[in-house]
């Protein structure tokens, strides 16, 4: 069995203008000294990390890995949750979506979708220059706005939802192919890939594409009342990042699992910090160490409530305590031995 690796930390919650959350040295200096081993980089924010100078500069990237091994961790993976958010779109979010790009495409849903396919592609191309195997994005959504269906969905439109997203994500499927590099949808609700059946459909209208892969975050599971765990036995091949981030349902006789437009600290369905709300991690590190996954456990800090310093340096020996290591041998194997076939037979009563 393979061992998790472990802990990092998603970087996107903590930038700030404030030190030291201001720079990506400073960020990651700090991720450094309260545990953490990996860090997973946003790339919307040139200042911090400048995805297209990482496509094409080797020099830059080195730098980039050298500051990171001078403070004694490694990146992880990089993300363009934002950026693939963008890549296709219902107009319906168009104007709220535009701050997730460059000024200059507000209003341009056209151009502002050609710029996002461009950053996923010159994703891959630094992912590959910094040498990772994974990368975490969002799919876009055309259909969620009919996710509850009234009035009921046309014949034909969810088929038509998910032949656009395959044509708008298989050209960077191959490129993400070609650079050798997974790319791991992070399940998520206001996305069309939320669940299972809405990735089972995906991947069938990507072809089973090799490089269609998941990012696994339990929180968003537990808030639609899916059995996360059993998801892990169904999809475990195709699992090539987690998301550590935990969460709480708790319905009452006014609200449940679609919130009541509330506040999240009012909503029945919460995320918590590492510890704090009600998913199962034991279970969940036990089921990653049984399928052999040896990707990261990445702390994402998202709570209603704690401090996220607090959050982000509790995450870290949360980890580090669920993290289990593979035995080398079965707890029975002294009464073990080699195979004896005549042995075995006489054992089984049969004749030799």
């Amino acid at each position: 069995m393979k061992q998790i690796k472990g802990p990092a930390l998603f970087l996107a919650q903590f930038l700030s203008d404030t030190a030291p959350f201001d720079t990506f040295e400073n960020i990651i200096k700090w991720a450094a000294s309260i545990g953490y081993k990996g860090v997973q980089v946003p790339t919307d924010n040139p200042a911090i990390f400048d995805l297209e100078k990482a496509a094409h500069d080797q020099g830059y990237c080195d730098a980039i890995m050298k500051t990171c091994a001078d403070a004694g961790v490694e990146i992880t993976e990089l993300s363009t949750h934002l950026q693939g958010q963008l890549v296709v779109s219902h107009p319906c979010y168009d104007e709220m979506f535009d701050i997730f790009a460059p000024e200059k495409y507000h209003g341009d849903a056209t151009a502002r979708a050609e710029w996002a396919t461009n950053q996923l592609m010159l994703a891959a191309k630094a992912s590959k220059r910094l040498g990772l195997t994974a990368h975490v994005t969002f799919s876009g959504a055309l259909l969620w706005h009919t996710m509850y269906p009234w009035p009921q969905r046309p014949a034909g439109m969810v088929e038509a939802g998910f032949a656009e997203l395959a044509r708008r994500w298989l050209p960077i499927l191959d490129a993400f192919e070609a650079a050798g590099v997974d790319v791991c949808y992070e399940l998520h609700p206001g996305e069309d890939l939320h669940d299972g059946v809405t990735f089972d459909r995906f991947l069938e209208a990507v072809d089973h594409h090799p490089r269609a892969n998941i990012l696994y975050d339990p929180s968003h599971f537990l808030l639609q009342q899916l059995d996360y765990l059993a998801f892990i036995d169904i999809y475990h091949e195709r699992i090539k990042m987690f998301h550590v981030k935990d969460a709480e349902f708790h319905p009452n006789g006014r609200c449940g699992v679609y919130g009541g437009y509330q506040s999240w600290i009012d909503r029945p369905g919460r995320f918590r910090s590492l510890g704090d709300g009600q998913v199962d991690f034991k279970g969940i590190f036990s089921k990653f160490t049984q399928y052999d996954f040896d990707g990261w456990a990445v702390v994402e800090w998202e709570c209603c409530m704690k401090h996220p310093e607090d959050g982000a340096a509790e995450g870290a020996q949360f980890v580090n305590d669920h993290i289990i290591r593979p035995t080398l041998f079965a707890f029975d194997d002294f009464v073990g031995g080699g195979a004896d076939d005549a042995k075995n037979r006489r054992i089984l009563g049969l004749p030799d």
